[in-house]
């Protein structure tokens, strides 16, 4: 049974009595500042507490007819479902030894019948400022976790490649040169691969940090993006990418940005595009200048796509769109694209290519 109407910024409590008059009180102190739901008895505040829509706190009557205050504790402790939901007894009973049992039990507090009710709201919104602390703090362990986990699978990748290279050079040290000059650059690319992945984590901390002061210069983006292109083609041909730069020879405009943040973001789109294009396709980079001032930077490839849903959390930390076999997934390469251009003032967006793919655009309004 709910008292309140249901608000999305109201948290919930459950208030378990058996009888009607303490329900009554109970809920009527809490009605204008929380969603309540009530149950007479045992049986029924655990169905409550372990549906589909749990309450955030509990507050349960000892003293009831069959299943007592006790056991719906131990049964919710007990049960993943509702075992974080901090529980208040309420009761009748003063005795030191009963509330050492609640306690015990796992109950977060003890309020002894009559109840006072500034003692009531005080010590719910203190419960419920905990549990949200709590919550937040799982939240950002199991964030934690999630990134670690999928830094050290982005690290593995270019380190199980220099490492078997690195062992060929030592055990056959009279390879053939052009071998030998291939297996190096092979090193060097997965030691360029391990440092972008360091300087980008670094970079955007200091960022989201406020404690990166953007150098800004009277920039060429032209320049910036032509160069872009020029140091990812070796990457693209390992794939048989066409790698093709739309950019002006005339009319090109300076724009102030960080050069080096900038074109970090530029080479990040690009690797991106080129990780996510099937073999024997192609990427283009486009700029062009459709305002009075500023610049716009589109990539666009011809891989799986961005759904529209995924849209906003592709650019947020760690998350990543298309799921793709063999495929590094970090996530942080559009995270760090979206903090550095809208350090800049700028926007960053994706949109459906054509005939399928992704087009990434920067738009920078100086």
């Amino acid at each position: 049974m709910e008292i309140s109407p249901i608000t999305s910024d109201k948290k919930t409590i459950l208030v378990v009595d058996d009888t009607p008059d303490n329900l009554a009180f109970i809920s009527g102190l809490l009605k204008d500042n929380f969603r309540v739901k009530v149950a007479n008895n045992g049986e029924k505040g655990l169905a409550i507490a372990q549906s589909a829509s749990p309450p955030d706190l509990i507050l349960l009557d000892i003293m009831m007819p069959g299943m007592d205050g006790y056991e719906v504790c131990r049964q919710l402790k007990a049960d993943m479902r509702s075992q974080e939901i901090p529980v208040i007894f309420l009761t009748a009973k003063s005795e030191i030894e009963d509330e050492r049992k609640g306690l015990e039990l796992g109950a977060a507090d003890y309020i002894t019948k009559p109840v006072s009710p500034p003692i009531l709201m005080a010590r719910v919104n203190t419960q419920l400022t905990l549990k949200t602390s709590l919550d937040n703090l799982r939240d950002l362990l199991k964030f934690r976790e999630d990134m670690v986990n999928m830094i050290v699978h982005d690290l593995r990748n270019p380190i199980a490649m220099i490492m078997p290279t690195a062992d060929l050079l030592i055990a056959y040290p009279n390879l053939p040169l052009e071998k030998r000059q291939k297996n190096l650059e092979r090193i060097l690319n997965g030691s360029h691969q391990l440092r972008r992945l360091v300087d980008d984590l670094l970079l955007k901390a200091k960022l989201e940090a406020n404690k990166l002061v953007l150098d800004y210069q009277d920039a060429d983006i032209c320049e910036i993006c032509a160069s872009a292109i020029a140091d990812m083609r070796s990457v693209a041909e390992r794939k048989n990418l066409q790698l093709i730069g739309k950019i002006p020879a005339a009319n090109r405009r300076s724009v102030k940005v960080d050069p080096m943040l900038f074109r970090r973001a530029i080479d990040n789109l690009l690797s991106n595009a080129i990780k996510f294009s099937p073999q024997d396709s192609e990427v283009t980079l486009l700029v062009d200048f459709p305002g009075e001032t500023g610049a716009r930077i589109q990539v666009a490839d011809l891989g799986p796509g961005v759904n529209e849903n995924l849209r906003q959390g592709i650019f947020e930390k760690y998350e990543i769109g298309t799921l793709m076999k063999g495929v590094n997934q970090i996530g942080l390469g559009l995270a760090f694209c979206k903090i550095v251009v809208e350090a800049h003032g700028g926007n960053i967006m994706v949109a459906d290519n054509t005939p399928n793919g992704s087009i990434f655009t920067i738009e920078i309004n100086n």
